[in-house]
């Protein structure tokens, strides 16, 4: 395979990769960034990215997992086993070695305005989610941050808006939107690739995806010259995802190593985490 093929589809595993692993390392999706993650480097971590077990308020994020465990059925709980074996090694092979070389190119100053870019953008899903479910409040601080930091954060790349409590609203997806009306966890499943989930956090993930602008971007190819959303996008949700990475690289590892049986720690803290974001 030629290398002009191979880049996409290293970009596309990266990003996939990253979104089921930067629940354990990482969104980034939607944990809004402190302003100040040079210190985040230095102490567990901030997910999307949908699930981070260290971006919470609470010191453990292993704690309550007896109350967790009897919150969220298993019943595949073999295949799960097998694709958290997957995610792990895939995360130890590909994206840590990444991340590591990623950081040491870049310095934070340059990742966090990365980081802050990113977060500006899926601005969308957050304000949708904030309306849908009747947080009138946090809408309009979602759209306040939006333009304070488009503008005078030059495109989202610094964070004004963050000196400000009213602009920093938690963040929302759909799956707290259809568990904020009582739909349940269904089941718990770990995908390939794409890591924790239930089938409810399954099903609001095309929501989420759908209002993505990263979803729909179209760039130009400079060898090619011809515009194409595959390529591109995977090569952009790559970087978000090494980037997200590179702040957070060892807690991944020192949450494992602690852990008696780290795929049940990892389950109720994803069950855990999710709860307490729809309770907001």
């Amino acid at each position: 395979m030629k290398m002009k093929n191979q880049l996409p589809l290293l970009a596309l595993l990266l990003c996939i990769l990253g979104h089921g692993l930067t629940w354990a390392a990482s969104p980034a999706t939607l944990a809004a960034p402190t302003g100040d993650e040079s210190a985040a480097e230095a102490v567990p971590f901030d997910p999307f990215d949908p699930f981070d077990p260290f971006d919470d308020s609470t010191n453990d994020p292993f704690a309550g997992d007896d109350d967790a465990v009897q919150s969220v059925a298993d019943p595949i709980v073999g295949f799960n086993r097998a694709m958290f074996a997957f995610n792990d090694k895939l995360y130890f092979w590909v994206l840590k070695p990444v991340a590591i070389g990623y950081r040491t190119v870049f310095p934070t100053p340059v990742r966090l305005g990365v980081k802050n870019f990113f977060y500006n953008l899926l601005t969308p899903v957050r304000f949708v989610n904030c309306l849908l479910q009747g947080k009138d409040e946090a809408a309009k601080g979602e759209f306040i941050r939006f333009m304070v930091n488009t503008t005078y954060g030059v495109g989202g790349l610094f964070n004004p808006a963050k000196n400000y409590p009213g602009l920093t609203p938690p963040a929302e997806d759909f799956g707290q939107t259809l568990g904020l009306y009582h739909a349940g966890n269904g089941f718990y499943i770990v995908w390939p690739l794409f890591g924790p989930s239930t089938l409810r956090d399954t099903v609001g993930s095309v929501g989420d995806w759908a209002l993505n602008p990263l979803t729909f971007i179209k760039l130009i190819q400079v060898d090619a010259g011809e515009l194409t959303t595959t390529t591109t996008g995977a090569a952009v949700f790559g970087l978000r995802t090494v980037n997200d990475t590179s702040f957070h690289i060892g807690d991944y590892e020192a949450l494992k190593n602690a852990a008696l049986d780290p795929y049940e720690a990892f389950r109720n803290a994803y069950i855990q985490n999710r709860n307490s974001r729809i309770a907001q």
